[in-house]
């Protein structure tokens, strides 16, 4: 199998120790043979003793051995990014399914088959010997790639009951890979699913939260749908999320909410993030915001959660004599509902994913923005400041609207929002070109120049005064600082 792995060590390595074998492991083996682009570089060495392997590559590059307990070296060649290189390992579970309830035992001289036998799937238990190009495959991982198939190496109950970690990377392997779960695979995963939250005898979770929050973002950004339809399907939100298993059959305006209730429409929002409908957006997007090609995580769950406290706040014309279902309240509310959650899977910590947790709360609480107040009679200060003052934050907030209005599908079609457009139009008739590139002007006056000219204390007033100078500047009707000091001193 054809690999463009550069490792310049490896030919010393066997000359020095011409029993040696090399096995390139895990992950990066899989995306190999899926075509896919991986750059995880774990390797297990046979044939060299710990102590003389580490020797060797100091001689080579830098050598971490905090992973020496468990027969792991991390080492960097020269600049080249760092690696793990381990000496085959087996594990013994203590069945308890807690994470990293293992003794793990290395061994220089352990057949690469019984290191591939305590991994957790098939697709993950595949190693590439660098020395002959040959693969060892002995649980049919490649059929299993081939085939789509999630698979648990050995009995998957008793695969799982090891570490319920694996529970949740089972379901996020087939949300990023779109692979199906063989019957046994699920099967199991549902039954044990139940025993995510326990407690080991000290009181302390089998299963860390920020491990679950992690799973729970990889496979949301991987693939939304999916992760939605698949996490649903496998009783995997009551355990992790249950806060959203309410969203099911809440009902919507019809006129307003023509895609379904607000289950079908947060997943309706999900798939316009993640497919062609936010690359469209981003063409319409100011070249100021240097959007990324891909929504980012913290985005994704904003979306995933804006519209959680609807079931909580839904007024029906039946129960309480409004004219229509509504849902008054349900951003406030739902960015408390936001913030127990990231609070509860750690989300700001979790390790590999980018979240925070603080703008997250925030786009939930504002995602109704553009829809409670005419946007074209807002304030020019209002767009400035939720728009322009911090660009990513505006970035970010101009996403959840995407993702939001566009999975509001009214009854007909001519009844269709432009809020987003609105918005859109606001900020770049805000925006001026300077030097070839777009920005907002400068205000044209600041704290100092009020406390000279009118002979004020500092205080609250003084912003006051500021705010309603800035909005006169961005809506044409000041241009000089003359102007600015003459309009205030009408207001004072």
């Amino acid at each position: 199998m054809k690999h463009n792995l550069r490792l310049p060590w490896l030919k010393p390595l066997i000359k020095t120790f011409p029993n040696a074998e090399v096995f390139l492991v895990g992950g990066m083996v899989r995306d190999l043979i899926l075509k896919r682009e991986s750059k995880d570089i774990d390797l297990v060495v046979r044939g060299v003793p710990l102590e003389r392997l580490i020797s060797f590559l100091k001689k080579h590059g830098k050598v971490d051995v905090v992973g020496k307990t468990f027969g792991v070296i991390k080492f960097a060649y020269k600049k080249e990014p760092q690696i793990d290189i381990a000496l085959p390992r087996t594990e013994v579970a203590g069945g308890s399914g807690e994470y990293r309830d293992v003794n793990v035992n290395f061994n220089f001289a352990l057949p690469i088959e019984d290191d591939l036998s305590r991994r957790d799937l098939t697709i993950n238990a595949i190693a590439l010997n660098l020395i002959d190009n040959t693969l060892v495959d002995p649980f049919g991982g490649r059929a299993d790639i081939k085939s789509k198939t999630i698979r648990a190496v050995g009995k998957p109950e008793i695969r799982f009951q090891e570490d319920y970690t694996r529970l949740l990377r089972a379901l996020r392997f087939a949300c990023q890979l779109g692979f199906t779960i063989e019957s046994k695979t699920a099967r199991a995963i549902k039954a044990l699913l139940p025993h995510l939250n326990e407690l080991n005898a000290l009181g302390e979770r089998k299963v860390p939260y920020e491990l679950i929050g992690r799973e729970l973002v990889k496979s949301l950004v991987s693939n939304p749908v999916r992760f939605m339809e698949l996490w649903d399907s496998f009783g995997a939100f009551e355990h992790v999320m249950p806060e959203l298993l309410k969203m099911h059959k809440c009902p919507q305006p019809k006129n307003y909410h023509a895609e379904g209730d607000v289950w079908k429409h947060t997943v309706l929002a999900l798939a316009n993030l993640h497919g062609k409908p936010y690359q469209q957006f981003l063409k319409k997007l100011p070249p100021i915001y240097q959007a990324p090609k891909k929504a980012t995580p913290t985005q994704y769950v904003a979306v995933l959660l804006h519209d959680v406290a609807k079931p909580l706040t839904i007024q029906t014309p039946k129960k309480d004599g409004v004219d229509r279902i509504r849902f008054t309240g349900h951003d406030t509310e739902g960015a408390k509902v936001a913030r127990t959650i990231t609070n509860r899977l750690r989300l700001s910590s979790v390790e590999g994913v980018n979240i925070d947790s603080d703008l997250l709360v925030w786009l939930v609480e504002h995602h109704l923005l553009a829809v409670q107040a005419d946007v074209l009679d807002m304030k020019e200060t209002t767009i400035e400041k939720y728009f322009l003052r911090d660009l990513d934050r505006g970035r970010e907030l101009l996403t959840m609207l995407f993702g939001d209005g566009s999975a509001t599908v009214p009854e007909n079609s001519k009844d269709k929002k432009r809020h987003l457009d609105d918005v859109l139009l606001r900020i770049k008739k805000l925006l001026k070109t300077r030097g070839g590139r777009q920005s907002l002007p400068d205000p044209l006056v600041n704290g100092s120049d009020l406390i000279a000219a009118f002979k004020i204390t500092p205080g609250p007033r003084i912003g006051e005064l500021l705010g309603l100078a800035r909005e006169a500047q961005l809506s044409g009707k000041i241009k000089t600082k003359i102007q600015a000091i003459a309009f205030l001193k009408k207001l004072i």
